[in-house]
């Protein structure tokens, strides 16, 4: 298999993350968690409460809200565009996370620290798609080279 452009482990350009984290407006969180203990939710509410439209994605039927805000229990059934697609699933899952992605007209697929493919990352570059592998937003966020959207209202 081709590598990708990118080393989807460590290697970013600060300036591509930003322009990333600057450009979206909905994020997709595959693997949101209602549980307050558990990082994802954590870092969806750093995002939503950041100004984020923020879309949370768990498969069980019990979660039907987190924070207020519906939960979809797939991204097939989302129904409205999705500019990024931030992946809280094991590794393994990333390629079909990555298909959906791709047929949803997502502009970047985000795999969480430890979630990463190589396979995943050409099938989205390939189609346009802007990667980012085994990084946090929340974490990037906060990163010297961006400036927390401050203006907006909480």
């Amino acid at each position: 298999m081709p590598e990708a452009d990118i080393d989807h482990i460590y290697n970013y350009e600060p300036g591509y993350l930003a322009d990333i984290l600057k450009s979206v407006k909905t994020i997709a969180m595959v693997g949101a968690s209602p549980d307050k203990t558990k990082f994802s939710y954590g870092v969806l509410r750093v995002l939503h409460e950041t100004g984020y439209d923020m879309i949370p994605i768990n498969p069980r039927p019990d979660v039907t809200e987190i924070r207020g805000l519906k939960v979809f229990p797939t991204l097939r059934d989302v129904d409205r565009p999705i500019d990024m697609v931030q992946v809280f699933r094991r590794k393994e899952e990333l390629l079909g996370i990555a298909r959906d992605a791709v047929d949803l007209g997502a502009k970047v697929l985000w795999g969480q620290i430890d979630v990463y493919d190589d396979e995943a990352a050409k099938l989205a570059e390939d189609a346009g798609l802007k990667v980012v592998m085994n990084r946090c937003p929340k974490i990037e966020l906060f990163r010297p080279f961006w400036k927390p959207r401050l203006d907006l209202a909480i």
